[in-house]
């Protein structure tokens, strides 16, 4: 598995997104060649080697002739892209960072995503950068991509809607979920581009995965802030050896002595629906020993204010822990199972070539198929090991 690690030193956009991964490994020629195949005319691309406070890196410059640009919405980049020769997966890369954009846009703006009018965002030298990070981490082979907390910045912007506050109303937006840092420096370090970029093809936020370093690049933004000014990536691999990847969850902790024991399911069911990948009750001995529960939930950063707005609202809670935590995670696919009694989904756990390395039948299945005929639910479940362990193999 390859894997991707943007460090956010001084923040993240598009046109440092470029220069780290044509820094790490792109070939710029190419990704030139592969950008002309957009239906898109008057711009062009610098590639250069340059330093920022003594840091070396690769610079990106997108020029491009503004006088004849149309203002795009959402469906005419859609036709631009799809209607281009790009690889299928970097059309639909593309397409899924710029549905974000312009749904943050129209939030912003009170109008639907599909009717928003990009401007900044919208302009060609944001499409290349976009398209162009998006190619790039096709082209690098990228499975996985990590980011670490962002540092927004502070003060003061001016774009076409005249003054406006750092993050951006639509950076802001987009970062709604994500682990921001303190840097204290006045300036937009975190772009709109850049932001949508990170929250949408990052699979978690947090500190730098377990992996076997390849190359390092260094990404050179436009701005002199007092500090070098740069996007660091980290490329590299899962190790040969190991079976699992690393990967970063939040863990949020509540304990309850007050609330009928009854509500507790109903409460565990409503974190599923709203995004917990698990929950979980230990009993506890509460002040003047006192039984009461340690309610424990595991979730992705981005629905920890949707699942804290849920616990106080359904719980008896003054107070919430959370904290973020690594965790090693296998690999997982699902398949339906042809056994003697019917089809059984079943879960698969895989390592990193994709060899499977053990099952788990769906419950829900092996119960349905047993009320339904009549016999013991172990005998649903043991065949459905029996067959899934005669498909064992490599997944393709």
């Amino acid at each position: 598995m390859r894997i991707l690690y943007l460090d956010c030193f001084s923040g993240i956009s598009g046109d440092m997104c470029l220069g780290a991964l044509i820094d790490a490994g792109m070939d710029s020629r190419l990704l030139e060649e592969e950008l002309h195949k957009l239906p898109l005319q008057n711009w062009d691309i610098k590639v250069s080697r340059e330093s920022s406070r003594g840091i070396t890196g690769t610079r990106v410059k997108i020029t491009v002739q503004e006088e004849h640009q149309p203002h795009r919405c959402l469906s005419d980049i859609r036709r631009l892209i799809t209607e281009s020769s790009l690889p299928e997966k970097v059309q639909e890369n593309s397409l899924l960072i710029f549905q974000r954009l312009a749904e943050a846009e129209g939030k912003v703006h009170g109008v639907p995503a599909d009717h928003v009018h990009f401007h900044e965002v919208g302009a060609v030298d944001s499409i290349l950068d976009i398209v162009g990070t998006a190619h790039a981490l096709y082209n690098l082979n990228v499975d996985r991509m990590v980011c670490s907390p962002l540092p927004t910045g502070s003060g003061y912007i001016t774009c076409r809607h005249g003054l406006l506050p750092v993050p951006a109303p639509a950076t802001a937006e987009l970062l709604k979920g994500v682990p921001l840092r303190d840097l204290d420096i006045e300036g937009e370090l975190v772009t709109p581009t850049g932001a949508a970029i990170a929250t949408t093809l990052s699979g978690a936020f947090g500190t730098r995965p377990e992996m076997t370093l390849d190359t390092v690049g260094y990404g050179l933004g436009s701005k002199d802030f007092g500090i070098p000014n740069f996007l660091r990536v980290f490329l590299g691999s899962s190790s040969a050896g190991e079976s699992h990847f690393s990967d970063t969850i939040l863990v949020m902790e509540t304990n309850i002595d007050d609330m009928n024991p009854e509500f507790l399911g109903y409460v565990m069911e409503r974190l599923l629906e709203n995004g917990a990948l698990d929950t979980f009750v230990s009993p506890a001995y509460m002040k003047k020993n006192r039984p009461g529960y340690l309610l424990t939930v595991l979730c992705r950063p981005d629905v920890r204010d949707t699942l804290m707005r849920l616990l106080f609202k359904e719980t008896t809670t003054l107070g919430i822990r959370f904290r973020e935590e690594n965790r090693a995670v296998l690999k997982r696919s699902s398949e339906e199972i042809d056994t003697p009694y019917g089809l059984v989904r079943t879960k698969f756990a895989l390592d990193n070539r994709g060899v499977r390395l053990k099952a788990a039948p769906e419950y829900e299945d092996c119960r349905r198929i047993a009320a339904a005929k009549g016999i013991a639910i172990r005998d649903v479940y043991n065949a459905a090991l029996l067959a899934a362990e005669r498909n064992k193999s490599p997944l393709e």
